[in-house]
């Protein structure tokens, strides 16, 4: 695991989450205009009892909001699913 991956999983904790898969797409990506600043291309997979209720949008503002900085340095593109835990039982 990267050091930028244990960054991501380290800032969502205040999401309280139950699950996180993060996984690193950036070799998919290489030679894009992105990739070249140095930022990576991610897939993440939330369940935290936050989202319970909100909307995605919202949903993903509480991630971005967590990531701060991360989202214009090492963070090029972040696919996300972020679900409740309501939304997961089947």
């Amino acid at each position: 695991m990267s050091d930028t991956q244990s960054e991501i999983r380290a800032r969502l904790l205040v999401l309280n989450p139950l699950v996180i898969e993060l996984k690193d797409d950036s070799a998919l990506h290489a030679g894009h205009e992105g990739a070249k600043g140095g930022g990576g291309h991610y897939r993440l997979k939330i369940i935290s009892q936050a989202f319970e209720g909100q909307r995605t949008l919202n949903r993903h503002r509480m991630i971005y909001d967590a990531l701060g900085d991360l989202m214009h340095q090492k963070i090029h593109a972040l696919g996300i699913e972020a679900l409740s835990p309501s939304e997961t039982q089947t």
